[in-house]
């Protein structure tokens, strides 16, 4: 190993030190081998459960640890975060675990499932202060209070503290594992997982493949390790809320340039086929950032065949309101549902002659909105068709060409889903 890799990676003996410095506070979550998925990609695939973490998150690691390394004297004023999510969670957990007074700034839209979630594990020891309509805008108060406060801010994942308490994922993966690990599969923010986890593993299992996964909406590392700098995306697809940045960590992108071998990207619609699949198949219920790992496997099926593979299943903090979305996003995913806008001949029994003669036996309407124009021949509808099978599209689509229907296709029109869904 070169000199440089050992001075970026994190060592072995600091993320060691976290995990003693964790021991009675985070849980040492199941390693669990899934017989359905093992089955399915011909491989032994076990899961490293961070869904069943106190917080229902890995977070709390970094969290805890960055908190519980600063003095008393520093902290005398309490400490300062800016999250809509599980970082706020850890570190609200984390001062209620300390005693210490934190104070965690979220953006008004924040869904209040969250706010509830981050009262209940901070109780009295922390402070929700709703502020700005984005992240960027919370963030921004939290670093004014912090400054103002001299109350220390803790960084969501650049930060070493941070990325030895993520690391210890990594500890307790090849504490549990009798045999060697060919693959590991872990999902990518702002990248202290896998700065972590990564620094780990190379240092004591420098077999192991590591591959990072992000959305592909948000390719924040993926795009920053190809230009060699690091890269800020002027916009970003937010739905993997857990894994969507614009910029990644400047310490955690220097480290996983030591220690990933690939990042993959999956669709943000094979995480939602994936969240449905792990509910249905396994009981297991995740959030769109803990189905990275799952929903990566299909692109590796001959990669990891044989092979001994494990994926981190990094949390499960979903909000049951946005499972409507998750369906309609996995239905158009695995191309089972589709919308059209349909030029209707304004005359009785247009709609009628269409049902009858152009939909299959199979097809579905499962959304319909029409209002009469006046003196006109045609009027537009929009129209959602879902199927049985992917391989009904084409018929259904050659039958309304034989009978000259004019149509549209919705599919591929971002900003039309954005409203509608």
């Amino acid at each position: 190993m070169n000199t440089i890799v050992q001075k970026t990676m994190i060592p072995v003996e600091d993320i060691i030190n976290a995990a003693r410095r964790l021991k009675g506070i985070v849980q040492h979550t199941p390693f669990m081998l899934s017989l359905n998925l093992s089955e399915q990609y011909n491989a032994r695939i076990h899961l490293k459960r961070e869904d069943l973490q106190v917080v229902r998150s890995y977070k709390i690691r970094g969290a805890y640890n960055k908190i519980a390394s600063l003095s008393r004297k520093t902290m005398v004023n309490g400490v300062v975060c800016a999250s809509a999510g599980n970082h706020a969670q850890g570190v609200a957990y984390a001062c209620q675990r300390l005693g210490i007074r934190g104070y965690i700034y979220m953006p008004n839209p924040t869904p209040k499932q969250k706010v509830k979630q981050v009262k209940m594990f901070g109780k009295n020891a922390v402070e929700i202060i709703l502020v700005g309509d984005t992240f960027d805008d919370a963030c921004v108060e939290a670093l004014k209070f912090s400054e103002q406060q001299k109350a220390p801010f803790i960084p969501p994942f650049d930060d070493k503290k941070v990325i030895e308490g993520q690391g210890t994922v990594g500890y307790e993966i090849l504490l549990d594992s009798h045999e060697p690990i060919d693959y590991l599969f872990l999902p990518i923010g702002g990248g202290g997982l896998s700065a972590g986890v990564g620094s780990y593993f190379k240092q004591i299992s420098p077999a192991t493949k590591i591959i990072g996964i992000e959305p592909q909406g948000a390719p924040a590392m993926k795009t920053s390790l190809e230009e060699g700098k690091l890269v800020t995306l002027p916009e970003i697809n937010k739905f993997v809320d857990g894994a969507a940045v614009q910029r990644v960590g400047e310490l955690t992108f220097s480290i996983c340039k030591e220690v990933l071998d690939e990042v993959a990207l999956v669709p943000e619609g094979q995480v939602c086929d994936t969240i449905l699949k792990l509910y249905n198949e396994e009981a297991i219920v995740v959030e769109p950032a803990g189905a990275l790992s799952v929903g990566v496997l299909e692109q590796y099926r001959e990669e990891i065949k044989g092979k001994n593979v494990v994926c981190i299943v990094s949390g499960g903090n979903n909000d049951i309101t946005r499972m409507e979305e998750i369906k309609e996003q996995a239905l158009l995913f695995r191309g089972l549902k589709h919308y059209f806008i349909i030029q209707f001949p304004q005359r009785a029994g247009a709609l009628k002659e269409f049902v009858a003669e152009v939909m299959g036996p199979n097809d579905d309407i499962s959304h319909f909105e029409y209002t009469k124009k006046t003196s006109r021949e045609k009027g537009p509808a929009l129209v959602g068709i879902e199927l049985q099978s992917p391989e009904d599209f084409d018929p259904l689509l050659k039958r309304m060409q034989a009978k000259n229907i004019a149509y549209e296709l919705l599919n591929d029109k971002f900003e039309f889903f954005n409203f509608l869904i």
